[in-house]
């Protein structure tokens, strides 16, 4: 398997690569970064939906979509990627996704150990320190390649990440900021920074290839020679096509972000008969967490409101309806025109 140690590469070679070697069918791990600042979407995503192309078109933020999942994330250099491709049927891949990352994400985890971050695996596919994730990871196939990317993160831009993303509105910006601080952290944030500067970029970068090597066999060094480069150049007219990167999805009636596993913050919008609802909320676990509602109620008692609040906080996604229907149970706590099937519409999609 060939090592493609890069360093700092162009912003759009920092995701073609591993495309590029995936299409041609070669196993490999590339390190690197980007040299330039970018926001990155999943292969599922609307990007019209997603990213506030506005602010990223005046901030001169390049957008790229990958052909891996997940959701929208802001990269730059101080996050150091790792991507691993493999063929599809590898023996040194498992089949089942749990084992995969559980796998693959030990020698990330054996890193942050050396460098004295006590990172830890949380399944499905997170690294946390404590409650905080520590590093962003994904699985995804792309032509008979399996390919797994993650990274580093050495330090976090958490106001632009706020900024980049597409939000209903400035209140919910300013929870979603704060939440990614509160439950995302970095190397530099554990360690401090006297502590960071100590771990430069390829140091860091020896230290993953070698944890993968024990688990992967040596590697031989990878080189751009022309056909990885001619394939590179192949995907740059396609992949930074417009019309790849505004691939439509289904219209969101909302917005949400996922923080780390067990963790995401939740915007929903649906138009009732008595009005819009508009609900925000957080998911912590499988259960409903700082839940706000709001919406066209101008003419109901705000403690309706307020006492569908209390009856949802702490709800367990599975026992929602049964709450629900518990509250409409008693006429006096039912909003005309907004049935129980609203209220679903409105939690739980």
């Amino acid at each position: 398997m060939k090592l493609y140690n890069l360093g700092k590469v162009p912003w759009q070679e920092s995701q073609l690569i591993y495309h590029a070697l995936a299409l041609c069918g070669e196993e490999a791990l590339c390190l690197l970064a980007p040299a330039s600042p970018y926001v990155c979407i999943g292969f599922h995503q609307d990007v019209t939906q997603e990213v506030d192309l506005a602010y990223c078109r005046q901030n001169h933020i390049p957008v790229f979509r990958r052909e891996v999942g997940g959701g929208a994330v802001f990269l730059d250099g101080k996050q150091l990627f790792f991507q691993l491709i493999l063929h599809r049927n590898s023996p040194h891949a498992p089949k089942r996704i749990d084992a995969f990352y559980r796998k693959f994400l030990q020698p990330i985890i054996n890193v942050h150990h050396q460098i004295g971050v006590p990172a830890n695996f949380k399944p499905v596919n997170d690294l946390m320190v404590g409650q905080r994730k520590i590093s962003g990871t994904g699985v995804g196939e792309i032509g008979d390649s399996i390919v797994f990317v993650g990274n580093l993160i050495l330090d976090f831009d958490y106001e632009t990440m706020s900024r980049v993303l597409k939000i209903p509105d400035e209140k919910f910006r300013d929870k979603v900021k704060k939440t990614i601080e509160e439950n995302l952290s970095t190397i530099g944030r554990e360690l401090g920074q006297e502590s960071l500067n100590q771990w430069d970029e390829k140091t860091l970068n020896d230290l993953m290839s070698k944890e993968f090597e024990k688990i992967l066999g040596s590697f031989t060094t990878g080189r751009m020679d022309a056909v990885l480069i001619d394939k590179i150049q192949e995907l740059k007219t396609t992949m930074l096509d417009d019309r790849w990167i505004y691939l439509k999805s289904r219209q969101l009636t909302g917005r949400v972000v996922k923080v780390r596993a067990g963790l995401e913050i939740v915007q929903r919008m649906h138009k009732a008969a008595g009005g819009l609802i508009k609900t925000n909320f957080e998911i912590r676990e499988g259960k409903l967490a700082n839940i706000n509602i709001t919406g066209d109620f101008f003419c109901f008692p705000h403690t309706l409101v307020q006492n569908m609040e209390k009856h949802l906080e702490g709800a367990a996604l599975g026992d929602i309806r049964e709450i629900l229907m518990a509250v409409y149970d008693d006429p006096m706590n039912q909003i005309p025109g907004v049935t129980i099937e609203d209220w679903m519409m409105t939690i739980k999609k």
